[in-house]
């Protein structure tokens, strides 16, 4: 599953045991309880009369005792919000079963049954969007974590796989099309106008992948021929209208069919493989087995409506969820303890599959830019946890970054460490051992071991350790040697007090001052607390290029001049280190001017430094315009807030703005050759082109910050001659930002050109708020009340309000309507859809890394929120673990 992403930056980039106290607190589960099901259900089958507003449900449970587990005289099926119209065992309507709060406990006496369970639901009113829901008049599901329990009575658990055979019928007209995992079995029409198809998977699966669709839809369809010759039949369910808008899907999917196969060996396993996009979505997409249903964002694209960024979300979504099909479906995961297991696992694979798509430096800064505005944060935090989390009381909570993007950089690390070929080795062995099977991380590391003939004995603290692990490098140099000195230290998080040091991967390699070279990159592993390593021939001191590629998801302390940062900025062979170069030495005079402690001299150098490092990057022709528009993003401010102990979120903004501006004065020569020569490149999809239009945004936001009225007639001018959503969307950033006429003009454009079609009109809110104009909070208060926003839809909602989240300027302001705003967007949104507004408060819960002002006002909204009756289990723990 694709959780739903952060927000962009204005720059257009991605920035079993406890009983319950009460009804906020469930019990607390702890991966320590866990227990094998007492019971196997091997098959079930399940029979759906469709309807809007009621959905009858029949459920027969083939279930036998589970040899492998503690025997039970009952069988617990979980359910939530249901009451069962019949129960049968064995076909004889059952009396020995009763209801233990949502869950139903039925009696067995023997050791094989037939359980059948008739529930009725209501998808129209259902707005948490979990289980079976409506969406525009069709039928959907969404089923991880636990959705299916709203559905019927079931152990709603990962580690029961079953056999699933589906029967559906509705009226044909409002449901023509009727979709379910595996493959079709047969399709007819009834009386009265309704039809019927059945389904069946022949791949046991837990209930946590059961899909169905039903609706209005239309097939944008292909082939696909796999390694061994098999023919898929493809298909892009969408409503009719938005056809045109999936062939990039499409190329997308057959991509990564083929890359899998060539990459990682694994072929599909079915004749049939469905993707169906749907507007009421609270992720980004998720892998059912063989349907995997899709938020319309991650499907829809055409060069109108789409910018680069959309189309690359497009095919980095696609390929996640089609990897799932082994990397979380035919090999699961035990307990949702190890849902990094399957997360953190398949996103590296989509990111290895996006690097060999386009730029794979590229690719690897924005995964990084990623990591560090989402998972940092998150581990220096009150919801600090490991990416294989010893407890948790509201599973939907745990998918997080740290879940997902840290697990992929720990098992990046593990590839690092073997090598691709005994990685793969590794890999093979783990599809082959428990393919089937429900497994566990330690099961993903131990193949790692016996394919990759690594030992991981003590790499498993990272499975086990929360915390970003802090790595201090300082380099020393004495006759013609010089020595590197290191040390790491991992930092307390809730629970974790004491932490042992890990094995660390760090690529370096050393450069001779004179000749600009060195004698070839190194893997070197830091496994203790520190440890010194001596590097002979080095008449001068040498200098260090640290952590290449981004070797390790560490924090790197150097001791390094800025000669030596400015430098690497323009010398360093590693794409990375050459990006983290610069950054460092922004971050080092950011640090110093929030501070307080630069003089106007040392301002001056400083600024002097990064201006002609900046220049540099411009004028540096070996230089591709995606890498060039990457080397010019300046650290975001939540990341600038991430190096401080304490971060005063006023100050940051004010000094990145004018750091910005005075680069922007000091090359406006410069950015505009840069934007003028860029915007000669035409349009298309070729890694040149998306380039051009790259740099051509990043030119307009410095000129924007040096010189307002000519960054507003070239973002007019750009709009108004656009040929595609990148540059349109890139000149209406750069006027949401600004005063004047042109503005609102564009704004009213923008918006008349594109009403009715949601995905478009979600940019138009979140420019707006994500935007740097002081009347920011002003203008999403006002957009809260415009006629297509709808609390009801997850898109719509984030992409005004968690833009306005992630907004520094406006969450941050100093008089705390930021915090207000989120606080009450919250308490009106927990009702509707808890998950969705529990995903809101973690930023209110940075307020211990926030000056003390700002701090108890978000604290404040902390404990308001807390306060709430009737407050979901969702958003509860999120506010009870952010105020500790």
């Amino acid at each position: 599953m694709d959780i739903a992403r952060t927000p962009s930056t204005p720059e257009g980039n991605p920035e079993m045991a406890d009983a319950a106290e009460s009804p906020h607190e469930p019990a607390v589960i702890r991966r320590s309880d866990y227990k094998p099901f007492a019971w196997r259900v091997p098959e079930v089958s399940l029979d759906f009369a469709l309807g809007l507003e009621e959905t009858h449900v029949t459920a027969v449970l083939a279930v036998e005792r589970n040899p492998q587990a503690d025997a039970s005289p009952t069988i617990h099926l979980d359910g939530d919000g249901l009451e069962p119209l019949t129960v049968k065992i064995d076909g004889e309507v059952a009396t020995s079963w009763s209801m233990e709060g949502n869950d139903l406990i039925v009696s067995l006496p023997g050791d094989a049954h037939q359980i059948e369970v008739t529930t009725k639901i209501n998808p129209s009113a259902n707005t948490a969007l979990m289980g079976l829901f409506a969406s525009g008049g069709m039928l959907c599901t969404q089923c991880e974590a636990e959705g299916f329990r709203r559905i019927t009575f079931f152990p709603d658990r990962p580690d029961v796989l079953s056999v699933y055979r589906v029967r559906m019928s509705g009226p044909k007209a409002q449901f023509p099309v009727l979709l379910s995992n595996g493959n079709l079995e047969a399709e007819g029409d009834g009386e009265d106008g309704t039809h019927w198809a059945q389904w069946h998977d022949p791949w046991p699966k837990p209930s946590y992948l059961f899909a169905l669709v039903a609706g209005d839809l239309i097939a944008n369809s292909d082939i696909f021929n796999t390694v061994s010759g098999r023919e898929v039949a493809l298909n892009i369910w969408v409503r009719e209208g938005d056809e045109g808008r999936t062939g990039h899907a499409m190329e997308s999917l057959k991509k990564s069919m083929r890359w899998d196969e060539e990459t990682f060996g694994r072929e599909y396993d079915l004749d049939l493989f469905n993707i169906v996009a749907v507007s009421d979505f609270n992720m980004g997409a998720m892998e059912n087995k063989g349907l995997n249903v899709f938020n319309t964002k991650y499907v829809l694209a055409d060069e109108d409506t789409a910018t680069d960024v959309d189309f690359d979300g497009v095919e980095g979504v696609i390929a996640h969820e089609y990897f799932h099909n082994w990397s979380g479906n035919r090999v699961t995961c035990r307990d949702w303890f190890q849902l990094s297991l399957k997360e953190g696992f398949t996103v590296l694979r989509d990111q290895l599959f996006s690097q060999d798509m386009g730029s794979a430096p590229v690719k690897r800064i924005e995964d990084v830019r990623v990591l560090r505005g989402a998972q940092f944060p998150e581990d220096s935090g009150p919801l600090a946890h490991p990416i294989r989390p010893d407890s948790f009381r509201e599973i939907s909570n745990f998918y997080t970054a740290t879940i997902y993007n840290k697990g992929a950089e720990v098992i990046r690390m593990i590839r690092t460490m073997a090598g691709e070929e005994a990685f793969r080795k590794g890999t093979d062995l783990y599809f082959d051992r428990h393919d089937g099977e429900a497994a566990t991380c330690e099961d993903f590391v131990k193949a790692m071991e016996d394919g990759a003939g690594l030992d991981l004995t003590q790499f498993r603290l990272w499975y086990s350790q929360a915390g970003t692990p802090k790595v201090s490098v300082r380099l020393t140099h004495e006759g013609d040697t010089a020595t590197l000195h290191l040390s790491q230290e991992v930092p307390p998080t809730p629970g974790q007090s004491d932490k042992q040091p890990m094995p660390i991967p760090i690529k370096l390699a050393l450069f001779d001052r004179d000749s600009g070279e060195h004698r070839g990159e190194q893997l070197i592993t830091l496994d203790k607390a520190q440890v010194s390593l001596s590097f002979d021939g080095f008449a001068k001191p040498p200098i260090l290029s640290v952590n290449r590629g981004f070797s390790a998801p560490i924090v790197v302390h150097r001791d390094i001049s800025s000669d030596e940062l400015v430098f690497l900025a323009a010398r360093d062979d590693d794409p990375f280190a050459r990006y983290e170069a610069l950054q460092d030495l922004v971050v080092g005079h950011l640090k110093d001017a929030v501070d307080g402690s630069l003089d106007d001299a040392a301002r001056k150098d400083a600024r002097q430094a990064i201006t002609s490092a900046i220049a540099a990057v411009l004028a540096d022709d070996t230089l591709d315009d995606s890498m060039r528009g990457e080397l010019l993003v300046l650290p975001s401010e939540s990341y600038l807030a991430e190096t401080m102990l304490v971060a005063d979120p006023g100050r940051i903004h004010a000094e990145r703005q004018s750091l910005r501006a005075a680069i922007g004065s000091a090359l406006e020569p410069e950015f505009t050759a840069v934007y003028q020569r860029a915007s000669q490149v035409p349009y298309s999809l070729s890694a040149e082109a998306r380039g051009a239009r790259k740099v051509k945004t990043q030119a307009l936001v410095y000129l924007a910050a040096g010189n307002p009225d000519l960054a507003a007639t070239m973002a007019a001018a750009q709009y108004d001659s656009a040929n595609n959503m990148t540059d349109r969307q890139g000149a209406m950033m750069v006027l949401c930002g600004l005063e004047g006429i042109e503005r609102t003009n564009k704004l009213i454009d923008f918006y008349n050109r594109y009403k009715g079609n949601a995905l478009v009109i979600d940019k138009w809110f979140a420019l707006q708020a994500g935007s740097m104009h002081p009347a920011a909070l002003a203008h999403v208060k006002a957009l809260a009340d415009h006629p297509d926003f709808t609390m009801k839809n997850p898109n719509r909602v984030r992409s005004l309000f968690m833009a306005m989240a992630y907004n520094p300027q406006a969450f941050h302001a100093e008089d705390g309507e930021g915090y207000r705003m989120i606080g009450d967007f919250i308490l009106a949104l927990d009702p509707i859809n808890p998950q969705t507004a529990a995903r809101f408060v973690p930023q209110l819960g940075k307020w211990r890394r926030i000056e003390p002002g700002r701090s108890a006002l978000m604290r404040e909204q902390l404990e308001r929120i807390a306060a709430a009756p009737g407050l979901s289990r969702d958003t509860h723990e999120q506010v009870s673990r952010s105020l500790g």
